[in-house]
């Protein structure tokens, strides 16, 4: 089996599902799906034809912050992508009373509230669903939509657990169903163009890319979190929030803010760092690190949580040859970046995740102490010694941001172009998730266990010692 896979974006050519599993999982890192293999789950069949200007409907399950980020991403391409909404679902009444309200005022739409999802899979006239509950539910609920013949747009983390993710993608290849993960960059123009500078050999040999993605506060958790403060348990179903995890009483904080806890996220990994080694994948055409080691602490916030603050990952693609370092501290914001290093050349990005502040560097100038990227940049760019990488005119030097909304249009825009396709090659197909899952995995019990981990290819296990 081949140990780093490819995963070429196709938006344009309508690809069928045995070419889909046969292109796309057949022979790739860390998947052992082929077009033959008979898998569990099968999805009901596809119940509605969407012509092409066909409105499209939407719900939303999961009713929280990022299910108001999923409204906002379907208002941005409302009109030209002809979409609707039609239904919101959360097990919390008030999340599902104000998601309605929302849409209500984003879409002038009444829309249908439902407490459980199978209620509202039923619906015939839902064509996909967006999901945006808590990660360690992302696997099990997308098994459940596209079991009900639902396309459907997935948050990361795809998957907390292994088994769960391998549950997850056999029953998205058995369906028919289009599936887009929620790592939105894979979908931006800068990001498109630094993956297409790497694949261009410009910058030689990579041997190492680092990531320093940092904050200032105490990261997902709110001492007055008014949610906490507000809801009730009869007005949940907390059996029905813990998904198959072992039974614990009822607890507003792990119920609102799961981040922190470790039965119910790796925090760091899960959130930031899923991102962080998806988009390594991405960049290099690379898919689940051979070995992870990784350290860290509750060190400027000793609160409830039970997730680090502070952590720092270190992995290894063999094959590719090159060594992917991630860091996080949520107590000292300054200095976030991203580094591509070539023997050739270097791109470097100002910002943490998803910053479109780009920079390529020849490496001929051999300048020992690097660029003053935070005074002398504009300098740089002026006298030649740096080019700034954007994909639009009118930039003049001009300093990008060093952020962008994850609320991303283009991304949408990729999936509902797929769905009307019928092209399951969405740029965050169900392959991404698997690998940027299993990644973000292998660091948290890293971490956790403090032991340096491997992934057996062949055995699509984590193991503690070298494979064979």
């Amino acid at each position: 089996m081949e140990r780093n896979g490819k995963s070429r974006i196709a938006t344009s050519k309508k690809i069928s599902r045995r070419n889909f599993v046969g292109r796309t999982a057949l022979g790739i890192a860390g998947t052992a799906i082929s077009a033959g293999t008979a898998l569990p789950g099968s999805a009901a069949s596809y119940k509605r034809i969407i012509g092409a200007n066909e409105r499209i409907n939407i719900g939303f399950l999961g009713c929280g912050g990022r299910g108001n980020g999923h409204q906002n991403m379907v208002k941005m391409s409302e009109k030209d992508k002809n979409l609707g909404v039609v239904a919101v679902c959360d097990i919390w009444k008030m999340n599902r009373e104000k998601a309605a309200a929302r849409c209500k005022k984003l879409f002038d739409n009444d829309v249908t509230q439902f407490k459980y999802s199978e209620d509202m899979l039923d619906m015939p006239e839902l064509d996909a669903v967006m999901i945006a509950t808590g990660d360690f539910q992302h696997a099990k609920i997308l098994v459940e939509v596209v079991n009900a013949g639902k396309d459907c747009y997935c948050e990361k983390p795809m998957a907390e657990d292994i088994e769960d993710a391998k549950l997850a993608r056999a029953a998205v290849i058995a369906s028919s169903q289009i599936v887009q993960m929620g790592s939105q960059w894979v979908s931006d123009p800068i990001q498109i163009k630094i993956r297409d500078m790497v694949r261009s050999g410009k910058l030689g040999q990579i041997t190492k890319i680092e990531q320093v993605w940092n904050d200032n506060n105490h990261r997902w958790h709110d001492p007055n979190d008014p949610d906490v403060m507000s809801i009730r348990e009869e007005d949940t179903d907390w059996k029905r929030w813990l998904l198959g995890k072992p039974y614990v009483p009822f607890d507003p904080w792990k119920y609102f803010e799961f981040r922190i806890f470790r039965d119910y996220s790796g925090g760091i990994t899960s959130q930031w760092m899923s991102h962080g080694i998806g988009l390594v994948h991405f960049y290099t055409d690379t898919a689940i690190p051979d070995s992870m080691v990784a350290n860290g602490g509750i060190f400027g916030w000793p609160d409830i949580r039970q997730n680090p603050d502070t952590f720092q990952a270190l992995a290894t693609y063999d094959d590719a040859k090159f060594l992917y370092s991630y860091t996080s501290n949520y107590a000292s914001k300054f200095g976030d970046y991203t580094c591509i290093r070539g023997k050739d050349g270097t791109l470097f990005a100002h910002g943490g995740e998803g910053s479109p502040r780009w920079f390529y560097i020849p490496e001929h100038q051999r300048l020992p102490g690097g660029f003053d990227f935070y005074e002398g940049l504009k300098a740089a760019v002026r006298s030649g010694k740096a080019e700034m990488i954007t994909v639009e005119e009118g930039y003049n030097n001009e300093l990008p941001p060093v952020g962008v909304s994850d609320d991303s249009k283009y991304h949408i825009d990729n999936w509902i172009d797929c769905i009307r396709e019928r092209n399951f090659e969405t740029n965050g197909h169900i392959h991404t998730g698997f690998w940027h899952s299993i990644g973000q995995i292998m660091a948290t019990r890293a971490y956790r266990e403090g032991k340096k981990l491997y992934w057996d290819r062949r055995n699509e296990e984590i193991v503690d010692h070298k494979p064979a």
